[in-house]
């Protein structure tokens, strides 16, 4: 759940940056939609509150982690980092976060700050240790905290760095991901020509040998500090799927809705206007188990996929 489409930076990679910026009382959910949602799904197993905005500019953020928790699910989410004071750090605890990851793209000042513009490298770093320092002192295993790195050209060579940089910080996990998506399928829109001619330039799907050296490097790094580090594959992953099986289960299993109550097939799509399959308002099994839905589904077992499915890491297995 996109519990606020707003955010305080303007990163390269991400969908924000070219497009108008939102506020943060303008980009939020409101809290009884959030509980609606909830409370509609006796079932559900684990909630990711974010989408495209940066959480912590949710003004109910943490009156929704405790929501979710006290139901017994699993709730986490995705942050640049940069909100993340000592104070946001122990209410997140208190309210049982499950999970925390928290996004940093190069291990000097001047790599993280050139992709992520707006951010202060200096206070992200200072936030995650005193967020482990937490931790320690009040003897918390809860959440389970992770660096995430998304690599590119422009940052590969400092992915070693960057898990010496997190065992520092007292992390011991490192998740390592490509670009989610090529936007080829939006070709035709201008809207996505500065995000598509980015990820062209600094993906690293097509087996860049100076990627592969940094992938080692990695590797090595992670052996040496006793970090758990995953990295993604840099060739798709030879075809598997069997006749009438999906090519992916995202929609089976999950589904992304954004701040305006938008349900859409995952979160790697990115643009509400490339697909939505109905919005919350209508009810959320009304959509899930609707006509949109079900043909989405139905594609996704064919060797003619949706379209936004084609260009995405995750469907060619490269995330």
């Amino acid at each position: 759940m996109e519990v606020t489409g707003a955010c305080n930076l303007s990163c390269k990679m991400c969908l924000v940056r070219y497009r108008p910026k939102l506020g943060r009382a303008e980009g939020a959910m409101d809290l009884p939609t959030f509980r609606r949602i909830v409370d509609e799904l006796p079932d559900l197993e684990t909630l990711t509150l974010q989408g495209l905005g940066e959480p912590l500019l949710a003004p109910d953020l943490v009156e929704m982690v405790r929501h979710a928790s006290a139901r017994g699910i699993r709730v986490g989410f995705n942050s640049n980092g940069s909100l993340l004071t000592r104070e946001r750090a122990e209410a997140l605890i208190d309210a049982g976060l499950d999970w925390l990851h928290i996004s940093i793209d190069g291990a000097t000042t001047a790599t993280h700050e050139a992709i992520r513009d707006g951010v202060d490298f200096a206070a992200v770093t200072r936030n995650v240790r005193g967020l482990t320092e937490v931790m320690r002192a009040r003897g918390a295993e809860r959440p389970r905290v992770c660096i995430v790195v998304v690599a590119m050209r422009r940052n590969a060579a400092e992915l070693g760095d960057l898990v010496r940089l997190a065992a520092a910080l007292g992390v011991r996990s490192v998740r390592v991901q490509g670009l989610s998506h090529s936007f080829d399928d939006a070709a035709e829109s201008d809207a996505y020509a500065g995000i598509r001619a980015f990820t062209h330039d600094e993906a690293l799907w097509e087996g860049d040998p100076v990627a592969r050296r940094a992938f080692d490097a990695a590797r090595t790094a992670a052996d040496e500090a006793g970090v758990d580090l995953r990295l993604p594959r840099m060739e798709p992953r030879p075809p598997r799927r069997a006749p009438g099986e999906p090519g992916c289960d995202w929609p089976w299993r999950s589904a992304y809705v954004t701040h305006r109550g938008e349900m859409q097939p995952c979160c790697m799509v990115m643009g509400v206007d490339r697909i939505s399959l109905g919005n919350v308002r209508d009810g959320f099994r009304e959509v899930w188990e609707g006509d949109a839905y079900e043909g989405f589904r139905e594609a996704l077992t064919t060797d003619d996929p949706p379209s936004v499915c084609r260009g995405c890491s995750l469907y060619r297995g490269v995330f």
